[in-house]
């Protein structure tokens, strides 16, 4: 492979999807996706009836008026802006309107610049790598499940089915001063990233997730997702926002 090769600037398509799920009424996930500018992200609402709901669209709404940057550690930073700024805005909304009850919302956030992909995420929707026919959780849990598992308090068998799955340790809207989580990773040709709320992986395993990633459309791809988990009866909502990279000019 020559120099020339290896610098083709990588080509990045992506499509998106949610879904109510089988039993909810109401979405309070909310999907975001702007390939022009490499940014899309998978909020999932917490709070109950439409307040949920806000507190995701807040996020979506925050990413849509991010402008693109020519430096990583500036779209870091204004990406933190945006996202303790409807940390602040949901503590006030809670406060006024809903009487102190928490009203919150997990967000996973992806950014590629050229060769370089950065996750910013607090409570547990997550990003997953696809390279090679592997598929890699990107993102740790927040939650106190997870807690369990990597103090080894618990096994990977008891956590699937612990009764405080559903508890997460950290979201937009919950404390005064909110911690993202960052991480910084390579980008290659043939990459996909699955941004997803836990309504997907609570409902499809492992296994089935691989198999509607290794579908050539990210179309595809997205539909496959969403038919398994209403398939399997997904008692929450499901969104996912799937990423994949190429050198070809035409993708779906």
């Amino acid at each position: 492979m020559n120099d020339i090769t290896i610098r083709r600037p990588i080509l990045w398509f992506s499509a998106a999807a949610t879904d109510p799920g089988s039993v909810r009424a109401i979405n309070e996930d909310a999907i975001f996706s702007n390939t022009e500018i490499g940014l899309w992200a998978v909020a999932d609402g917490m709070g109950g009836h439409e307040a949920g709901d806000v507190a995701s669209h807040m996020i979506t709404e925050s990413l849509q008026k991010i402008e693109p940057q020519t430096q990583i550690d500036d779209f870091i930073s204004l990406i933190e802006h945006s996202i303790k700024g409807v940390n602040r805005r949901l503590l006030e909304y809670a406060h006024l309107q809903h009487q102190g009850r928490v009203i919150g919302s997990t967000v996973a956030i992806l950014f590629i610049m050229e060769q370089t992909g950065v996750c910013l995420w607090a409570g547990d929707s997550r990003l997953y790598r696809l390279r090679n026919s592997e598929l890699k959780q990107i993102t740790v849990d927040h939650s106190h499940v997870s807690e369990l598992l990597r103090d080894g308090l618990i096994s990977p068998e008891e956590a699937e089915n612990h009764p405080e799955a559903n508890v997460i340790t950290r979201a937009v809207g919950t404390y005064e001063h909110l911690q993202l989580d960052i991480e910084v990773f390579d980008v290659r040709v043939g990459d996909s990233f699955l941004l997803c709320s836990d309504g997907l992986y609570n409902a499809v395993g492992h296994e089935k997730i691989l198999s509607c990633l290794l579908n050539d459309s990210v179309t595809d791809s997205t539909d496959c997702l969403i038919e398994a988990a209403l398939h399997n009866n997904a008692a929450d909502n499901v969104s996912v926002v799937l990423v994949k990279g190429t050198h070809n000019s035409i993708a779906d």
